[in-house]
């Protein structure tokens, strides 16, 4: 909500206002958050997908967070209402024409702040997971730079809820690699294995950092020079 309360005020840089709060969120996590690195919460519940197996390595790559399913459930009701009501139209709006907006009587930035309300509150159920689920304990630095993964997964999925569940899966698949082979005893390159992810997105800011497409997908009122 900060956050969107600075972006509307003028002539503010949305990304400066990020990283600032970025930093100052992760200066607070330091110094609220030493009390809570020795003991663990209750965890969230695990998704038994592989009972079916005698295999324990089976049954550990078929267990998936509780929150998963909700995940997928909200991309396709994003998708859904970004298309078919009026309030996704008129979030689509704010962001696209702030003049076609204004003309229909919509407070602009009353939207976007309520959107990106609503956009950090998931975000933060995300990061809430980290430690209540994998690796189930809290310490300093505990996301490693996945929320920044996650602003390269909006860029790559095209702003689209659906192709960013895909690539959600994807950035998923390649940070799972690592563990998924020390658990069947491959250990040699274990290291080099927990980098993909953010290989992975560095070569996708890469292939998208060309002016004709690193905004290609975005909100219209992102393109414009302000």
């Amino acid at each position: 909500m900060l956050h969107g309360f600075l972006c509307s005020l003028p002539k503010v840089s949305d990304i400066a206002t990020g990283i600032a709060l970025m930093l100052l969120g992760v200066g607070l996590a330091f110094y609220f958050g030493k009390s809570l690195i020795q003991p663990q919460a209750v965890q969230i519940p695990s998704i038994e997908l592989g009972a079916w197996s005698d295999s324990a390595q089976v049954q550990s790559a078929l267990r998936i967070n509780a929150l998963f399913p909700i995940g997928v459930v909200l991309a396709v009701l994003m998708a859904w209402m970004l298309k078919h009501t009026r309030w996704g139209l008129i979030l689509r709006m704010a962001g696209d024409s702030t003049d076609a907006a204004r003309a229909l009587g919509y407070s602009v930035n009353t939207v976007r702040v309520l959107a990106t309300t609503v956009g950090g509150f998931i975000a933060g159920i995300g990061g809430a997971s980290l430690s209540l689920y994998y690796p189930g304990s809290w310490n300093e630095g505990l996301s490693s730079g996945q929320g920044l993964i996650a602003v390269a997964l909006v860029i790559f999925a095209r702003w689209r809820p659906m192709h960013c569940l895909g690539a959600a899966l994807i950035f998923g698949g390649a940070g799972a690699v690592g563990p998924a082979l020390q658990s069947v005893g491959i250990s040699a390159g274990y290291h080099l294995f927990n980098v993909m992810p953010y290989a992975l997105t560095l070569l996708i800011l890469l292939c998208s950092c060309s002016p004709k497409r690193s905004l290609q997908g975005a909100p219209m009122e992102l393109k414009l020079a302000r």
